[in-house]
């Protein structure tokens, strides 16, 4: 079984109510997050679970909402690691990824000093290892395999999804994308697709162009069933909504998905969890868990 949490469902609109992108994947004893907006720590403490327990972090992209919350993570695991050789935080994304972590670790220098100068049982920075891929098996241990696919949010290049299998379940994590041919081929046959959405109708209808430009790289609710309808995945699970979902307005847009993809539809308020099981008959079955 794999469990899936949406930690953040927001955007980079700020919301007092969704924290910025992340979900949490929880297979074969290993804690995956996938993205880390603003706000996920708390939301990792809502879940269950901390930077502590996280044994890699996985980066669709580098935008700024997917990764604001990167060097508080980072330190957070740091100074929250008590034994004397402490695990390495895998940090796995595209390329470029290298350089936003470097960067992140001159930021927080200052803090870094004066805590290596405060506590002697901090003998080094944080420990980490980041790794860069576009394609292939990025992450192998204890049965779960994590497999990175190309996807496409020109201008914002290169951009991936994962998909984590383990014991015959899958789940494919989408980001950010419009639909295109290697999306489609991660996402074949998956027990559930995580898959960021905006409602283009209602985007359409701002008056400001830097909103109404999000229409070009980003999937419709539409958009997103389709990927799901012709991957033929169990379970479509929603997230990153823009613009942000009021009281009540699930069905609507559970209602626009259904009008593609007529099998299970997911989506809801930070930390909705979602269990994916092993596929049956060439699909998952998927059993939400509130």
């Amino acid at each position: 079984m794999i469990e899936v949490t949406l930690l953040g469902t927001g955007s980079p609109i700020p919301d007092a109510d969704r924290a910025g992108p992340a979900t949490l994947v929880r297979a074969g004893g290993q804690t995956l997050l996938v993205d880390c907006g603003r706000g996920v720590q708390m939301r990792l403490a809502g879940a269950g679970s901390s930077a502590g327990a996280l044994t890699a972090l996985l980066l669709t992209h580098l935008h700024s909402d997917h990764i604001g919350d990167l060097g508080d993570l980072i330190i957070t695991r740091w100074i929250t690691s008590f034994g004397p050789n402490p695990v390495p935080l895998t940090i796995i994304g595209p390329p470029g990824t290298a350089d936003v972590v470097d960067a992140t670790l001159r930021a927080f220098a200052p803090d870094i000093g004066y805590r290596l100068a405060h506590h002697p049982d901090l003998t080094g920075p944080p420990a980490l290892d980041v790794q860069e891929f576009t394609d292939g098996v990025v992450w192998q241990r204890d049965g779960v395999v994590v497999r990175a696919a190309p996807t496409d949010h020109r201008p914002v290049a290169p951009t991936i999804g994962f998909r984590v299998e383990h014991a015959a379940a899958s789940v494919v994590l989408a980001g950010d994308t419009v639909p295109c041919a290697t999306l489609d081929e991660l996402a074949s046959g998956a027990g559930a697709l995580v898959h960021t959405v905006i409602r283009k109708d209602l985007v359409d209808a701002m008056p400001l162009q830097r909103i109404r430009d999000i229409c070009d790289y980003h999937s419709s609710v539409e958009q997103a069933a389709d990927t799901a309808a012709r991957a033929d995945v169990g379970i479509l699970v929603l997230t990153h909504y823009v613009p942000g979902i009021g009281p009540g307005g699930y069905d609507e847009w559970r209602a626009l998905a259904a009008t593609v993809f007529p099998r299970q539809i997911e989506l809801g308020d930070d930390l909705h969890r979602v269990e994916v099981h092993p596929a049956v008959c060439g699909r998952g079955t998927v059993t939400p868990a509130g």
